[in-house]
């Protein structure tokens, strides 16, 4: 959906607009995607090493699949050979690709292409070959076979058409079974995507090879590891649980505006308006909800808005924002920040070849940077995040997991806590740091036949002083009322004028407009 806002002029700011304008602004809904057919037969097609089996029909898991639990090789486009042939294409291509370009002298791109040109030879070959005994590959089946020795080699392998199917969200294997989360659908749960445990803990470590997390791997010495794949899907897999297990959070989409999240429904006009203004007022912003309720969308739509004449610096412990990669429109010169696990290996009582988040604020504040974002605070950071916001790191941000909007403050604190701060002194520190807190809820009716919904419902302000009991003094600006669930005006910030200054917000539109352009009500499981 592209932008309907007019941003004329130089800068891209806003042309001002009236409370008619804003509400002429509703963001309309996606569609649903067609879901696609689980276990749909196959062609049945000789393979080099074994015919396919037939998916038997299995009792769902009770833990959310539905009907029979197909095997990935009974899905629609499945291969029509084993995947020992795919390895053994991909060995074959690998070495000729190593001959070649032995120093790896190509850019990454060309390199790529040569890849793709010696799979389509080996393949044709290979096909060739295997014609002679058997039953002829269509087209369509060669290219699939070259397809998957490409993403054998450069994407996600096996669990690849997994990743690819729409609406996909998270991919979590248990030992040689997957469940598939999907955004519009119930889970669904594939049988077999693994010939062993083995086979998966080689696709973990491969993996993260190709994101160039090389001491990143999976072994007894360092049983839990995370990375993100080339596509920039988080991957998290562990050796502590029964069976090898891993889990791929996928990030369908990463170029994305704050437009956009008026689109899905996560805010409407008036909050994008009031966000991107206290953006550009430089205000410190504290992005937070449960698990899955898309702080990091809102964080990386949040980051798009500042100013291209900015420096921006974001410490991440696996890169999840790409605020440094070409976005919609110009953004500030950023360097992005990765935390590196430790090889296993301990020296003089740390973990050696660790580097924390909390370890890279020091590098990171010598840069300079107008701003500092930190992609998730889970632990120490917290306090170098903070005294980042209060000692002049005016409109930096940062997300942070609590399950409930009244439970902010006490976590906030408890991370300081650990960290050895007294409360007294954490409770100084919030006040004087933080000006925004942006609240997001997660509604999950995909097993009831709905969807899945993320909506902002509350935004406080921290005030610069602390009240009774000793704790920062909060206001509520939006909140849910009226029987909307999302996030409604309530109160007029403190710092109204400095938004004004931006000539990116006027007060106006909060009173007059009290309901903020939301569509009518949420369409919930309930209220269809």
């Amino acid at each position: 959906m592209a932008d309907t806002q007019q941003r004329p002029g130089a800068e891209g700011s806003p042309a001002p607009m009236g409370p008619a304008d804003i509400a002429g602004l509703l963001a309309g809904r996606i569609g649903q995607r067609r879901p696609t057919a689980a276990g749909a037969p196959h062609p049945a097609v000789p393979s080099a090493v074994s015919p396919d089996a037939p998916v038997a029909a299995v009792p769902a898991a009770a833990d959310g699949g539905v009907g029979a639990v197909p095997s990935l090789a009974g899905l629609p486009g499945a291969l029509p050979v084993e995947w020992e042939v795919i390895e053994h294409l991909q060995s074959l291509v690998s070495t000729k690709l190593s001959a070649e370009d032995p120093d790896k002298l190509l850019e990454e791109a060309d390199r790529r292409a040569l890849a793709r040109r010696l799979v389509r030879n080996a393949v044709a070959d290979w096909a060739t070959a295997y014609a002679q005994g058997n039953v002829p590959l269509t087209a369509e089946q060669e290219t699939a076979v070259g397809t998957a020795v490409f993403d054998s080699m450069y994407r996600g392998g096996r669990l690849q058409s997994l990743l690819d199917q729409d609406g996909v969200e998270d991919v979590m294997v248990d030992g040689l079974r997957a469940h598939v989360e999907y955004h519009d659908r119930p889970r669904q749960t594939i049988e077999k995507v693994a010939d062993s445990h083995e086979e998966l803990i080689t696709w973990v470590n491969r993996m993260a090879r190709l994101s160039g997390h090389g001491e990143r791997a999976l072994t007894q010495a360092t049983p839990m590891v995370g990375f993100r794949m080339p596509d920039g899907s988080r991957v998290t897999a562990s050796l502590l649980t029964t069976r090898p297990s891993v889990v791929i959070r996928r990030h369908r989409i990463r170029q994305h505006g704050i437009a956009e999240l008026v689109q899905w429904g996560s805010i409407n006009p008036m909050l994008e308006r009031f966000l991107t203004a206290c953006v550009h007022a430089k205000m410190n912003i504290l992005v937070v909800g449960n698990m899955g309720a898309g702080k990091t969308s809102l964080l990386r739509a949040l980051g798009r808005e500042i100013p291209p004449s900015e420096r921006l610096v974001t410490l991440e412990s696996d890169r999840e924002l790409y605020l440094d990669e070409p976005g919609p429109k110009p953004g500030p010169v950023t360097f992005a920040f990765e935390a590196r696990q430790s090889n296993g290996e301990t020296r003089g009582g740390g973990a050696a070849g660790e580097v924390t988040i909390s370890d890279m604020f020091a590098t990171a504040l010598r840069f300079n940077a107008t701003r500092v974002i930190v992609g998730e605070v889970r632990s120490t950071e917290i306090v170098p995040m903070l005294q980042a916001m209060s000692a002049g790191g005016s409109g930096s941000m940062c997300t942070l997991h609590v399950r409930r909007p009244h439970g902010i403050i006490s976590r906030l604190v408890q991370l300081c806590t650990e960290a050895g701060m007294q409360t007294e002194a954490a409770h100084h520190l919030i006040a004087s740091s933080i000006d925004l807190v942006v609240y997001l809820t997660y509604l999950d009716e995909t097993a009831v036949g709905g969807q899945k919904h993320r909506f902002v419902s509350h935004i406080y302000e921290v005030h610069d002083v602390v009240g009774e009991g000793g704790r920062p003094v909060t206001t509520e600006l939006f909140a849910p009322q009226g029987g909307e669930i999302r996030a409604v005006y309530k109160s007029m910030p403190s710092f109204i004028d400095e938004l004004e200054l931006t000539g990116l917000m006027r007060r106006e539109w909060l009173t007059d407009n009290p309901y903020g352009a939301w569509m009518g009500p949420l369409a919930t499981v309930g209220r269809r």
